[in-house]
């Protein structure tokens, strides 16, 4: 399989969300975030995906700056933490998110967690009204089960564009997918590498040489297939392209099915305040 050159054109686009965005979480290093997202805008990366809790959102706002990349070309997605869900709370907290970010606007803004000070009602009515006033494209949820999505779905007057959740070969989350799918809710996936163990897997291993790629080539385009954005974490440049070349691979059917039936089920992500 050729690896030809890639564009930022080649990426396709779920409503105007490019599918591949650059992960920042546990990037906390100045330098090293910032060369990250300018590195990989640069590239061809037109999402960047950070949020409060990661503590480097004013790195990534650098390594925006920094990048030879319009502003209106990056979609740049944010978090708002569990500890100021309630409505001041996440009013105050996302205009400090743009402050740090250095812009007007983020294009998508997410519940981190529907926990400790998460209320439907008062969480969503605070981001309505930040979409109403223009701070922000698009709101989303994160780590949502369910039941979870179906009440923001009925509590928020503005639609609820896409929910993040971890999502690789060992978690495929049919449930899950399958109510975003009924309300049009686009799923994006965190840790979709499952924390690096995708390159351990004999099948995910066999596949990768078929089609002379990495193991986390062909899990991105696993996830591709099914219609998932995945925002992968990458430090590194080389990182950073090999991931970005996902789209040079097309996996088949069998082999999707191949994936589909690795028989493992487990999270890497699973802390105490976790919904489910």
């Amino acid at each position: 399989m050729s690896q030809q050159s890639l564009s930022a054109d080649d990426v396709p686009r779920a409503d105007g969300m490019p599918m591949l965005g650059l992960g920042t979480w546990q990037n906390t290093d100045a330098s090293r975030c910032v060369d990250a997202v300018s590195t990989a805008l640069d590239l061809g990366y037109r999402h960047v995906d950070t949020a409060q809790a990661y503590d480097n959102e004013e790195y990534v706002g650098e390594g925006i700056a920094e990048a030879n990349v319009d502003r209106e070309d990056v979609f740049l997605a944010t978090k708002v933490w569990i500890d100021d869900l309630a409505h001041d709370d996440v009013i105050r907290t996302t205009k400090e998110s743009l402050e740090k970010l250095g812009v007007d606007k983020v294009d998508l803004l997410y519940v981190h967690w529907p926990s400790r000070t998460y209320d439907a009602e008062e969480t969503l009515g605070a981001f309505n009204e930040l979409y109403d006033d223009g701070l922000v494209d698009r709101i989303g949820v994160s780590n949502f089960e369910p039941e979870h999505v179906e009440e923001a779905v009925e509590v928020s007057d503005a639609p609820i564009f896409a929910e993040q959740f971890e999502m690789h070969p060992f978690l495929p989350q049919e449930e899950l997918r399958s109510t975003l799918a009924d309300h049009d809710i686009e799923p994006v996936a965190y840790s979709p590498l499952a924390r690096g163990e995708v390159f351990d897997d004999d099948t995910l291993r066999s596949i990768a040489d078929d089609y002379d790629a990495s193991p986390a080539q062909v899990s991105l385009a696993w996830l591709r297939e099914k219609g998932v954005t995945a925002v992968p974490k990458a430090t590194g440049e080389d990182h950073i392209e090999d991931n970005w070349r996902l789209f040079a691979v097309d996996v088949d059917e069998e082999d999707v099915q191949r994936i589909d039936d690795i028989d493992e089920r487990n999270r890497r992500i699973d802390p105490d305040f976790a919904p489910w």
